[in-house]
């Protein structure tokens, strides 16, 4: 069996690598950090729990220590989708680097004050993390010497795409030296990510590492409508055997609104989305960790760059829209090699989504039900073949004929299912995604 000095890493390396527990490198570890150090260009794809991160800080700190240069200049550069991301990253490059009293690294990430990180260029860095907006705002206003960069590093370049980084993306990339080495991660290299690889990567060695998740137990419970959902959710998190956990909410204001729902049922229970100062979502997620707080509720912006042992459940109250998301998610729990166990309430409405989710996986997960919560719709009903809908009897909703009422979604004087207190996406519409 390969281990860490299999890789010839630096001592200073080996030795914070071993005070962390680790003896054994992840595949994907073992093979790109020998061509990452080698210099090459690589890309990178891996699921959450791969040990990804490590697979290319490693190889930065070994590049850092073999120069001979050590100036505070920053000689490599990691882009993140997040600020949670950007942040644990960030703690992965101090961990892995306390041996060397000479490094400096800095996270540049938006909703966090500029003075520090003001401050912290001046003095000089050698390793800058960084979400694509915060650190186009430092280069623009020449904080930032990229003269001697010699490494970029683009993490979850795909998601930064979807969150509609392209334009900044390729700005920065313009920006640094072409001599550079460039490391990419994604899901996939189809599409615009595709297209960034090709423009900015040279003769990139790309590898594919498949993480099965079998040490996290996969379930699915249908639900009717969305005061169905609740008392499953209730259910569930009152369930004494289920330690930290995190809720996924399609919106922020979900997350808020079932975070005080929990709270005000005795559960210590936080929420977390994109519209919370950096501070404050730094102490939440600290909270976690430090377990002041049993749940979270969070939006996606959540499911990429936390890493908390202790969260045992991830429950997805609302299916991710990208069914990569899904993986994400899940990966919360089960860290560190424990077991975990990832809980999806499906609602008729989002039953398409996850049949695409289980193709993806190419695996079925198991449907489980509780005593006196069972669902009592198992399908949408459906029209006889060839009928067209024709509304309530004695109602004419009118298919555009002249003289016929045309159907404006109201049925008998109520409002659409979907808009009544307790409709099934009643959560769904209200406020903004993510």
């Amino acid at each position: 069996m390969q281990t860490f000095n299999d890789l010839h890493l630096p001592e200073a390396l080996l030795k914070s690598i071993t005070d962390s527990g680790y003896t054994t490198p992840t595949p994907i570890q073992a093979q790109a950090i020998p061509l990452a150090v080698a210099g090459r260009d690589l890309q990178l794809s891996a699921q959450t729990g791969s040990g990804k991160t490590a697979a290319f800080v490693l190889p930065i700190l070994t590049r850092l220590i073999e120069s001979e240069q050590k100036s505070k200049r920053p000689r490599a550069l990691i882009l993140t989708p997040t600020r949670e991301l950007a942040l644990q990253v960030h703690e992965q490059v101090r961990k892995y680097g306390k041996e060397l009293k000479w490094l400096f690294s800095v996270p540049l990430v938006g909703g966090a004050p500029y003075g520090g990180q003001i401050r912290a260029l001046k003095k000089g860095v050698q390793i800058i993390i960084a979400t694509p907006g915060r650190l186009l705002d430092h280069m623009r206003d020449e904080r930032i010497d990229c003269g001697a960069l010699d490494m970029l590093v683009l993490d979850e370049a795909d998601r930064m795409l979807d969150m509609g980084f392209a334009d900044d993306i390729n700005a920065i990339i313009e920006a640094l030296p072409e001599t550079r080495q460039t490391i990419m991660s994604s899901a996939t290299w189809d599409g615009a990510v595709g297209k960034i690889a090709r423009r900015y990567t040279r003769e990139p060695e790309r590898i594919a590492i498949k993480v099965e998740s079998a040490h996290i137990e996969e379930k699915v419970y249908f639900c009717d409508n969305a005061e169905h959902k609740n008392q499953i959710l209730e259910h569930l998190v009152a369930d004494p055997e289920m330690g930290q956990a995190i809720i996924f909410a399609a919106t922020k204001r979900a997350s808020e609104e079932i975070a005080d729902s929990l709270r005000d049922n005795g559960f210590r229970a936080r929420y977390l989305h994109g519209d919370l100062p950096q501070v404050k979502r730094n102490r939440i997620v600290e909270d976690l960790r430090k377990g002041k707080c049993d749940i979270l509720v969070a939006t996606d912006v959540a499911a990429r760059g936390i890493d908390v042992p202790a969260i045992s459940h991830v429950i997805n109250y609302d299916l991710p829209r990208q069914v990569e998301d899904y993986v994400h998610r899940i990966g919360r729990s089960g860290r560190a090699g424990r077991t975990g166990t990832a809980i999806n309430l499906c609602s008729l409405a989002d039953r398409s989504q996850l049949s695409a989710i289980t193709r993806y996986l190419e695996r079925k997960i198991e449907e489980h039900r509780i005593a006196g919560l069972e669902p009592k719709v198992t399908s949408k009903p459906k029209t006889k073949p060839g009928k067209k809908f024709r509304g309530a009897p004695g109602k004419n909703y009118g298919n555009g004929k002249p003289g016929e009422k045309k159907f404006d979604g109201k049925r008998g004087g109520k409002k659409p299912f979907s808009d009544r207190k307790g409709g099934d996406r009643s959560y769904a519409r209200k406020g903004n995604r993510v």
